[in-house]
């Protein structure tokens, strides 16, 4: 796994087994298969749980019942210098999976999206943005607004699209969209993720990346166990009300949620919404400086900060309107930016040990 470790596999099993224990049922059989998903061994993972159809054999039967593609590099730094790692792994890698799934009749997936993908959308005022601002096809240009009302989206593209890994999630929902278009028995569903923080509750699954984290909650939480000086706050002059950048923090378990409610809902979904997008945030926005504040009163301690300039490309408002994902996938969020850094803090006190 390129950014994580057999650990969290581990305290998954454990979590999951205490939670089906705690409703008098056994748990699941979870397995993990250490593969890249762009190998032949997909096929023959996937062929583990297919059947033939009894009266047309040429026809295969598969027992899952829905896909959740994480499978993505999101560093966008990274992605500017290594450009063509990404696009292999997060664009051609899509496509040869989705290939193989439309060979086992799986056609129930959710992809994991970004808010990335409205581009210049982002940098055009102080309104949580709506899916409609960012379509693939003329088709969803009609949609209904909070009211119910019909309203007409904007034309299908992106502008504005700043890093490597910005373009390949937006690629990568055009090709999901054209293969629903194409195929309308397909149901795709892109989760537009805003900015997920906090960890497990119970302080055992935690954000514990391979890689150098850039993401605010990970340096903040290195700040705080002193694996870092201080931490570098990108801007203090936007216009905000103190300063600092907006952005829509939702905690994992929420975004956990989301997924369950996305695979639920994917089957009832008409045939004219076989691709369709949700933004998944809370619809509140919170300041660098809010979130620091946060960390901070949950461990008793103070942030050293450092105030640079702001960073190519940022934006000073990003805020997800969420009514559709309420509407439609009957879900929204429960848990606040307090429950993200006092759940984050727990974690950060009780550390997992690795393994390979």
């Amino acid at each position: 796994m390129s950014n994580s470790y057999d650990s969290a596999f581990v305290n998954i099993q454990r979590l999951a087994k205490k939670h089906w224990a705690s409703k008098g049922v056994a748990c699941p059989r979870l397995r993990l298969h250490k593969i890249d998903y762009r190998s032949h061994m997909m096929r023959t993972i996937l062929g583990r749980y297919t059947v033939q159809d009894a009266v047309l054999s040429s026809i295969r039967l598969s027992h899952i019942t829905g896909v959740i593609h994480f499978a993505a590099y999101k560093s966008i730094e990274e992605s500017t210098q290594k450009p063509l790692d990404y696009y292999q792994n997060n664009l051609a890698g899509l496509i040869d999976l989705l290939v193989v799934l439309g060979d086992f009749g799986i056609q129930n997936f959710v992809f994991s999206s970004s808010a990335t993908v409205y581009g210049s959308v982002l940098s055009k005022g102080c309104k949580p943005v709506r899916e409609e601002q960012l379509i693939h096809h003329e088709a969803e240009a009609v949609s209904h607004d909070v009211d119910g009302q019909a309203t007409t989206a904007a034309v299908p593209g992106a502008t504005g699209l700043t890093s490597p890994y910005g373009r390949t999630k937006y690629f990568s929902e055009a090709v999901l969209a054209d293969v629903a278009l194409a195929d309308p028995t397909w149901r795709i569903t892109a989760l537009r993720y805003f900015n997920p923080v906090g960890c497990e509750p119970s302080g055992r699954l935690g954000e514990d990346p391979r890689q150098k984290p850039t993401n605010l909650f990970p340096v903040v939480s290195q700040v705080l166990k002193g694996d870092r000086p201080s931490l570098d706050i990108f801007g203090t002059d936007w216009d905000t009300c103190d300063g600092t950048a907006v952005r829509d923090y939702i905690h994992v378990v929420d975004l956990a949620r989301g997924h369950l409610a996305a695979l639920a809902a994917a089957g009832s979904r008409p045939a004219e919404h076989a691709f369709r997008a949700y933004n998944l945030g809370t619809g509140e926005g919170s300041t660098v400086a809010q979130v620091v504040s946060c960390m901070e009163k949950a461990a008793s301690r103070s942030v050293p900060v450092r105030q640079t300039g702001r960073r190519t490309g940022d934006v000073g408002f990003c805020v997800a309107a969420t009514e559709r994902a309420e509407r439609e996938l009957g879900w929204k969020t429960r848990l606040t930016l307090d429950d993200c850094a006092a759940d984050t803090w727990r974690c950060i006190r009780s550390p997992v040990e690795h393994t390979a």
